[in-house]
Formats: structure tokens, sequence, C-alpha cells
């Protein structure tokens, strides 16, 4: 936790290393200990590796931000890790869900869904008889007023 506190900020996520780390690393149900991250950046790890982590440094939850998840949140490891995601439909490309949490005083967290809106084509032209009051063209050079 030391090194965590010792971290410059502002500062750039360098290639390598604990703040690499601790930006890129992710769960992962099928590894135990330490494996190989697809995003081909720091490592994946498994619930064993998040119970020794919360063990050594008397934690109840890990909070970890910064990857997609469908429904805006995910529990990992017998609910000790929680992911959160708060962009809805992220960059277009996601038709996931949004997530914010809350802690109340006795250290209770409770979730809300932010759920992606309808997907609308940026321009729709239904023609002039859509039943719809035609938008007159913009003019370069508009009448002056006399």
């Amino acid at each position: 936790m030391e090194q965590i506190r010792r971290i410059m900020r502002p500062t750039d996520v360098p290639d390598t290393g604990l703040l690499c780390d601790l930006l890129w690393s992710d769960p992962d149900k099928d590894v135990q200990g330490w494996g190989e991250n697809d995003r081909g950046v720091s490592f994946t790890f498994g619930a064993d590796v998040v119970s020794k982590f919360l063990n050594r440094h008397d934690l109840d939850l890990i909070y970890r931000v910064h990857q997609v998840v469908e429904d805006g949140y995910e529990f990992f490891a017998k609910r000790q890790l929680v992911t959160l995601f708060s962009a809805p439909n992220y960059c277009g490309e996601f038709d996931n869900a949004g997530g914010m949490m809350s802690v109340d005083e006795t250290l209770m967290c409770s979730f809300q869904i932010l759920k992606p809106s309808e997907k609308k084509a940026k321009y729709q032209y239904g023609g002039l008889n859509s039943g719809r009051p035609v938008t007159p063209p913009q003019t370069a050079n508009p009448p002056k007023k006399r």
C-alpha cells in the first residue's frame, strides 16, 4: 500500500510496472495466480490473488474500474472484488449498461443501473410526405429586411 501512496500525481502511465498494473490488470475466473492479459498489457489475476491481497492488507473489498462490464457492475471472487463501469453503450460499440455505486455509513454498497438509450440514426429523412412539417432549407444569403 505504501508503494501506491508514493505514486506521484498527476503522472503518465508507463508501459510496465505498478501504475500500469493498477490500471490495466483484470480479474479472470479461469486463472489461478497470475496470467497473460488479452489486452496485450499487464496481467490477469485469479480469485486467490484477490483473497491474499485483502487478507494481507486487512480489507474487505476491492473496487475497480476501467473495464467494460455488461450490467454496469460485476462481482468477482465471492463478492470480494467489484468492477464498476459507468459509461452506458461505451463508444457506441457495446450494448452495456452503466453503473453507479453508493456506499453508506455502515459501508453497505448499493448500485444503480444506467441503461443505454435506444440507438437512433444520426440523420433521418422521412421525405416530404412523412406527416411532419417541412423545414425550409437554410440559404447562404438570407433575404434582407426592408
